[in-house]
């Protein structure tokens, strides 16, 4: 087989494919196998009826139209690997030339295969960036919102015979209306101040409103029949409650946590905010690397697969004429994209290789966000032919983990960063693979004995 390639963008390609007739030719034989099994022949039992007699019956054409419908998938694979293309999407592929039609034609098979590629791309030296994350300092303040969420969980709802305002919690009848139709109505609910998770307006609406008053107010409808309609909502206030909170004592640390005293409880939330702090700054880093490198590097993305994703997208949600909302989704479609070159690539230059358990690992983290079996979800994954995606998820977490290594990190006073809690080292990597290599040593001398 012999291939070329023609860069027709900076994303896209052409592949001119020939393919000798040697080539095609187990595939014909399939074809009429494959034919023979099909149709019935006086005289012949199915599965035996001979290639002269399917020739008479069913045509030579119709013959190399089947072996080059089934072996041209595995030809133009065969022309990606051997250009050493990585295509982002379907190709459109173009049949050129037809050998075998006739009886002793031993012609060859011409193909062309246009395809959105992954851009070649330049990235600079990592060992020469610096990232500026913010400070672990954990301050007074940030004890005393964690310790403020702990008692806001042991608080308690108690009725108040006064207007309502910020945090606090009123039950509520509800009823929007469109002219003259109601559309709908709500009884008894129960709705905090400030969280704004139903109607924009809600929370100006009821603030300053006692129990049994009424108000009314123009809003935008979120959900139902006839969400993004504007509606009039009335709406009545039938009790006002506030959060009473425990008084911050020992009697509150022990009945919300295992300590004795208020100091104890107060110096683990320090350290669970250290910890978090800390966690933070990993993300930051991460953040800081892709956004620098996507800034310092010029990434084309393939056109005709950013408008495949906006379609699926706006599909899923029934939003395909809404042009305000595709340009929002194409934009985020085109930097997840744009995110993802830059992530393989970065994959390429570092040599990243994936282990089992690398990848089982990432399985089963991601079967409990779907809240599914780990062995169903692997199934599942392996059954709709993911596996592959998945294992370029965990090469991009992994290329960006070994380039941080790389990288100078350092706090808002000029101070190193210490990752390695977060993002590993080269001498823990060494181990692990100085461990799997003497697993797999024993199981094979386990093999050779049995």
């Amino acid at each position: 087989m012999k291939s070329a390639v023609e860069t027709l963008e900076p994303t896209k390609v052409k592949l001119s494919v020939e393919v000798s007739y040697d080539e095609l030719k187990p595939s014909i034989e399939h074809a009429y196998q494959h034919i023979a099994e099909q149709v019935t022949v006086p005289g012949f039992r199915k599965g035996k009826v001979p290639p002269r007699i399917i020739d008479q019956r069913v045509g030579r054409p119709a013959v190399i139209e089947h072996a080059v419908n089934e072996g041209l998938s595995g030809f133009y694979a065969d022309a990606v690997r051997e250009n050493e293309l990585r295509p982002m999407g379907q190709p459109e592929v173009e049949v050129t030339k037809v050998p075998g039609l006739v009886a002793g034609d031993e012609g060859e098979l011409h193909f062309t295969a246009e395809v959105e590629v992954r851009p070649e791309i330049t990235l600079p030296a990592l060992d020469g960036l610096t990232l500026t994350v913010d400070d672990v300092e954990v301050s007074d303040e940030d004890v005393d919102a964690r310790l403020d969420a702990l008692r806001e969980r042991f608080g308690s709802l108690v009725g108040v015979d006064r207007p309502a305002q910020e945090g606090d919690f009123v039950v509520i009848d509800l009823a929007a209306t469109i002219g003259d139709e109601q559309v709908d109505q709500v009884s008894g609910t129960s709705y905090q101040i400030g969280s704004g998770n139903m109607l924009e307006g809600l929370d100006e609406a009821l603030t300053g409103l006692s129990a049994g008053e009424t108000t009314s107010f123009e809003t935008e409808l979120v959900g139902g029949e006839r969400q993004g309609e504007k509606a009039t909502v009335t709406v009545t206030a039938t009790g006002v409650k506030e959060r009473q909170l425990p008084e911050v004592d020992d009697e509150f640390a022990q009945l919300a946590s295992e300590f004795d005293t208020i100091d104890e409880l107060k110096a683990d939330l320090r350290e669970q905010a250290a910890r978090i702090k800390a966690s933070n700054q990993a993300v930051q880093a991460r953040d800081l690397l892709v956004e620098k490198l996507t800034s310092e590097v010029e990434i084309p993305v393939p056109a005709g697969v950013v408008e495949a994703e906006v379609h699926r997208h706006l599909e899923s949600e029934g939003r395909l004429e809404d042009d305000e909302h595709r340009a929002e989704v194409t934009e985020q479609a085109q930097t997840a994209l744009r995110n993802q070159i830059l992530l393989d690539t970065l994959a390429e230059q570092l040599d990243v290789k994936v282990s089992q358990s690398e990848l089982l690992d990432y399985l089963v983290s991601a079967s409990r966000q779907y809240g599914m079996d780990p062995n169903t979800f692997i199934q599942t994954v392996d059954q709709q032919g993911q596996i592959p995606a998945m294992v370029a998820e965990v090469a991009r977490s992994k290329a960006l983990a070994l380039s941080l290594r790389q990288v100078s990190v350092v706090d808002g006073s000029g101070a190193a960063v210490d990752l390695s809690e977060f993002i590993g080292s080269d001498e823990e990597d060494a181990a692990v693979e100085q461990a799997e290599r003497a697993e797999a040593a024993q199981d094979d001398s386990a093999d050779e004995q049995a």
